[in-house]
């Protein structure tokens, strides 16, 4: 894939209001997860891998985490002279300025980007999904079928598929129909929210949207039924990997635990499609001598006295002498001092929970527990 023919736009402004008190403070694509990395490595690592090389990073809730963790893109090998990785938040114009209405508004409001650029593709990635995908098979997928647009599906359970944007295609894959949270659905393809357009017909379609006032300028309600009902050519790619959007509590949770055991859902230790991560180096992890550890991810700088099973431990988490963490993640900096326990939780960067303090519960009907960013939870809390 040459340089320039395909660049990748990256929507990750998203608040992640679901998510609660980890998304606080810093947007959804910036969260912690599986030890050492951000949920927003998954993309980036997918587009350097891919050999996409050129890759606008559209943010807008909190994004000053998601910013400096960026930075150059040198450590996805995205900083090379003529590409990079470009950060792009909303802007002030001569008629004002405003936060981003959709995603193919976003995109809108960045058409100069595009156009500077000047490729024959745009990908369009959302920058909060778990997933490993080679772009580069995907956009040979589109140019096989002389595409106006591609769009990635994944067969879900027949149950599910009224939750997704579902599309129907015929035998070569061209799609005939799309349907929005459909309550009798028809196919159980959902949209993944990955696009690859034809650049001239992403830039001609997002100029006639941004003057249609009835519009809500989202390319699932929008951009997609326009051009289906235009009769442009549309085609799915079918991916049937690992993939999940850990929107809500319970869905991070689950899929964290994923990562653990002898043959985990998700191997994050591939080397032949590296999931690479902006994690500064550490010291090692440091084990004490009365320690327990068992299934889990220890990242660098961690410090373990006590009782770690089934977690994950993420840069420079403590757990205190006697402490006891079970079936958690510890996002990085959280301390669990001496004595406490921990049993089925989220603890925030930086949290604490003092001595001798339980949190959670093995109660799989209980919501898990989950403690902010910065928060201590103090003695004699239960």
């Amino acid at each position: 894939m040459s340089k320039k023919e395909c660049i990748a736009m990256l929507l990750a402004g998203g608040q992640g209001s679901r998510l609660g008190a980890l998304t606080s403070n810093v947007a959804k694509p910036a969260v912690s997860f599986g030890g050492k990395f951000r949920i927003i490595d998954f993309a980036l690592s997918n587009c350097a891998n891919s050999g996409i090389t050129t890759v606008g990073v559209l943010t807008q809730y909190r994004p000053y985490l998601l910013h400096s963790y960026i930075g150059t893109g040198e450590a996805w090998n995205l900083d090379e002279r003529g590409g990079g990785v470009s950060i792009l938040p909303p802007y002030a114009t001569q008629t004002g300025g405003a936060w981003y209405e959709g995603t193919a508004d976003a995109v809108t409001q960045n058409l100069g980007y595009i156009e500077q650029n000047d490729p024959e593709y745009v990908l369009i990635l959302s920058g909060d999904q778990l997933y490993r995908m080679d772009y580069d098979d995907m956009l040979e997928t589109h140019k096989k079928n002389n595409a106006d647009l591609t769009i990635a599906v994944m067969p879900v359970p027949w149950e599910e598929a009224s939750r997704f944007g579902i599309l129907t295609a015929d035998p070569d894959g061209r799609i005939t129909k799309f349907s929005e949270k459909p309550k009798k659905p028809d196919s159980n393809l959902a949209s993944m929210g990955i696009y690859i357009f034809n650049a001239d017909l992403l830039v001609e379609t997002l100029k006639e949207d941004a003057n249609d006032q009835n519009s809500s300028h989202d390319f699932g309600g929008d951009i997609i039924p326009k051009l289906l009902g235009d009769g442009k050519r549309l085609f799915t790619y079918k991916f049937e990997g690992f993939w999940r959007d850990v929107g809500t509590i319970s869905s991070y949770h689950e899929t964290s635990m994923d990562l653990l055991g002898p043959n985990p859902a998700f191997d994050i230790f591939s080397t032949t499609f590296p999931i690479m991560s902006n994690a500064s180096t550490r010291p090692p992890a440091f084990v004490g001598k009365d320690a327990t550890i068992d299934d889990c991810l220890v990242s660098n700088g961690c410090q373990v006295y006590g009782t770690a099973r089934h977690s994950i431990l993420s840069t420079d988490a403590y757990v205190g002498e006697r402490a006891t963490v079970i079936d958690s993640v510890l996002l990085p900096g959280a301390k669990v001092k001496d004595g406490a326990h921990v049993v089925r939780a989220i603890l925030g960067e930086n949290s604490v929970v003092e001595e001798n303090v339980s949190v959670g519960s093995v109660d799989q009907t209980k919501d898990t527990a989950v403690i902010g960013n910065d928060v201590v939870v103090g003695k004699g809390e239960n």
